[in-house]
């Protein structure tokens, strides 16, 4: 990997998103370094979706903390409510020296209740105020040694550059490509208008500086200047998707969330439509959350890949460690059922069916998100744990 990787763009932390008592999402965390495209794969309704939501806001997450650039950007209380809830059970059979103890837990839990609340309200005023102060840094230097048309024309782009920091907000550097290529895009609004509102909204006014952008991303996509003034019902599906791809980048992103982008394509089309992203990401330096059924796809275009079941996060490696030695039955499974064009190969091919009643016994000794090889990352607990490195330390490089 190139020495910009070793940035953390992303970091999740614990992430919890329940819907009442149905647990979407529970307590996973990873990261997504710059310039790196991290996969998330698993199957329908085991999380993935609702992480990316989650990620861009679009949820309050129930608990956990989600840091994008070193800020934490969404926060959640439920952990720290819980830990209260049973630091007071406790402290009706407690002796005095406990109770103190347990007095000064509830306190520390109540001031990080405190902290994650005003981070979860503040984090774009506060992200609004660093970026007016960057601007303010860069041009006043320059404003007070400059005189006439130079001092005009610098108070012009400085006042234009305040207005964008005072729109700014972090979900604009996080950008989503959405599932249906269909249902995402508004029937009422033309090429031009879909991918010009996030500019719009950001605060930009210069309809030259708006026309500039939407036709450069247009073109950049794969589509021409004339299908600007186009409804989405003119296009094909690839089409509709190469659009929501264009909406995504021209706000200059730095990380987008890919849901399923092509999974509503036909396969030659999704072949095109994952080469356009590939080739974006090296050409802006974009940072991708990619989310897919299709594995194959997924060990093309990912760097590392997560695997989720049932809300949880099973396995973490990169994309070539994870072909090579998966460990969790369930990731086992998943790679049983890729199918191969060898009609050989396929009647040989013996499907790996996962139970995850018969495959482990939590009952007693609980699991946990540990690393049995180097960066290489699986949910088992002590027992298993053991028996994965007898089985695979000795392959690991």
């Amino acid at each position: 990997m190139s020495e910009k990787n070793d940035q953390v763009l992303l970091r999740v932390e614990n992430l919890c998103q329940y819907f009442k008592t149905t647990k979407a999402v529970d307590d996973i965390s990873f990261t997504i370094k710059k310039g790196e495209v991290f996969g998330l794969v698993g199957e329908s309704g085991c999380g993935k979706t609702t992480t990316g939501r989650a990620i861009i806001k679009l949820y309050n997450i129930t608990s956990g903390s989600i840091y994008f650039k070193d800020r934490r950007i969404s926060a959640g209380t439920l952990s720290y409510r819980k830990a209260i809830t049973d630091a007071r059970k406790e402290m009706r059979t407690a002796d005095p020296a406990r109770k103190a103890e347990l007095e000064r837990f509830i306190a520390e839990q109540k001031e990080l209740i405190r902290s994650a609340r005003y981070d979860q309200k503040n984090a774009d005023k506060l992200y609004e105020d660093v970026m007016s102060q960057e601007v303010d840094e860069k041009y006043k230097p320059l404003l007070a040694a400059a005189s006439g048309e130079e001092l005009w024309a610098l108070q012009k782009k400085y006042a234009y550059e305040k207005r964008i920091a005072a729109n700014q907000r972090f979900t604009t550097q996080i950008q989503m490509i959405f599932q249906d290529p269909i249902a995402s895009l508004d029937p009422r609004m033309t090429v031009y208008e879909t991918i010009a509102e996030g500019l719009v909204i950001r605060g930009e006014k210069d309809k030259a500086v708006i026309d500039e952008k939407v036709y450069r991303v247009l073109e950049m996509v794969g589509l021409v200047r004339d299908h600007a003034s186009r409804y989405p019902h003119e296009f094909s599906g690839g089409q509709r998707q190469r659009i929501g791809v264009a909406r995504a980048v021209v706000m200059e992103p730095e990380l987008i969330i890919a849901d399923e982008p092509v999974s509503a394509l036909d396969v030659s089309i999704q072949a095109q439509v994952i080469n356009l992203m590939n080739d974006l990401r090296h050409k802006l330096g974009l940072t991708i959350l990619f989310i897919a059924h299709d594995l194959s796809v997924v060990k093309y275009f990912s760097d590392r890949i997560g695997v989720m079941y049932y809300g949880k996060l099973v396995e973490m490696a990169s994309s070539d460690e994870l072909f090579l030695h998966p460990i969790h039955p369930y990731t086992q499974s998943l790679l049983s059922a890729i199918p191969r064009p060898d009609p050989l190969f396929e009647k040989q091919r013996r499907r790996i069916k996962y139970d995850p009643l018969s495959a482990h016994d939590y009952s007693v000794d609980k699991p946990s998100f540990r690393e049995v090889l180097p960066d290489h990352f699986v949910y088992c607990n002590d027992e298993e744990f053991a028996a994965y490195q007898r089985a695979y330390g000795g392959q690991a490089e």
